[in-house]
């Protein structure tokens, strides 16, 4: 990886241990002092033309990671609606495989599933050994939106208790141990928060209503949590803060310009591809063998016509 890009996403990632700063990161930010000077003209260009290599990297990287058939990928994208995570998942992943790619957006939970814990239904929907899982909201809506709305919590019918930082505390903690289960054994784990600025939301929304064709992808109900964004700005504070690990890290990707987000999201998803030191799966002597008896039979059929 080069070292711009090095620096790049350095500056996207969330420390462990340290707080995500929302608030600090500028979301129509565009790659800071390296590309400085640049008109949005060239910057977009550029973003475009990392996207489609990014396309091409994480195609033969999704191959190998099929071949070896060890580990599993799994990517967490969390954001206001409207930040861009159907387009981001629509780009990057445009060039793998269908076969080795599964999507899930998760709703509002069914009555089987509140019949269990929170992360049972995240459980049942991870990827398979060889495969990339996307996770289109995720288990961070129950430290995120119901955070917001704890009165969503009523259905999950929990043992008695306050509903205080001591009980969200213990979520982030239940969080952090599944995922590091996850990945001792083979699932690596990327998240992404996409930042959205609420005046860009604002002109998404716009879009959506006066595009024909696309009013059908607003809803009403967006409005209303939209006028509660300082307080999903803190829970995802608290959360990105609290569960930002070694083994699951969180980036922060500006999302006020789809284009760079992006190339931003396929660049990192290609870096934590390239970082399991994956391998083809090796021949057996036999098995060798057997394809050279193979090959000695295919050639002595001679040309054909």
């Amino acid at each position: 990886m080069t070292d711009t890009r090095t620096r790049l996403l350095s500056q996207l990632l969330v420390e462990p241990g340290e707080v995500a700063g929302i608030a600090d990161r500028d979301p129509a930010w565009t790659g800071g002092e390296d590309f400085a000077g640049l008109a949005q003209e060239e910057l977009e260009q550029r973003a475009k033309a990392a996207v489609k290599r990014g396309i091409a990297e994480l195609s033969d990287a999704q191959e190998l990671l099929w071949a070896s058939d060890r580990y599993a990928v799994l990517v967490v994208l969390q954001a206001m609606d409207a930040a861009g995570k159907d387009s981001a998942i629509e780009h990057v992943m445009s060039g793998v495989n269908p076969q080795g790619v599964q999507v899930v957006s998760f709703k509002q939970p069914s009555s089987e599933e509140l019949d269990h814990d929170f992360l049972w239904r995240i459980s049942r929907a991870l990827p398979e050994r060889g495969r990339i899982g996307i996770f289109n909201r995720s288990h961070y809506e129950e430290v995120v939106a119901l955070k917001v709305h704890p009165e969503w919590l009523e259905p999950q019918r929990l043992p008695p208790g306050r509903r205080d930082d001591a009980f969200w505390e213990e979520r982030y903690e239940d969080i952090n141990a599944f995922e590091r289960h996850l990945d001792r054994n083979g699932t690596k784990i990327v998240k992404f928060f996409l930042h959205v600025s609420k005046e860009v939301q604002k002109q998404r929304f716009f879009a959506r209503l006066d595009t024909p064709g696309k009013e059908w992808k607003f809803n009403a109900a967006d409005v209303s949590e939209r006028e509660r964004w300082d307080d999903y700005m803190a829970a995802f504070e608290k959360a990105l803060s609290a569960t930002s690990t070694p083994w699951a890290p969180w980036y922060v990707i500006p999302a006020d310009h789809k284009w760079l987000t992006q190339a931003l999201v396929g660049a990192v998803l290609v870096e934590t591809l390239e970082g399991l030191d994956l391998r083809w799966p090796e021949v057996s002597a036999a098995d060798h063998a057997a394809n050279l008896a193979a090959r000695a039979r295919l050639e002595a059929e001679g040309v054909t016509h």
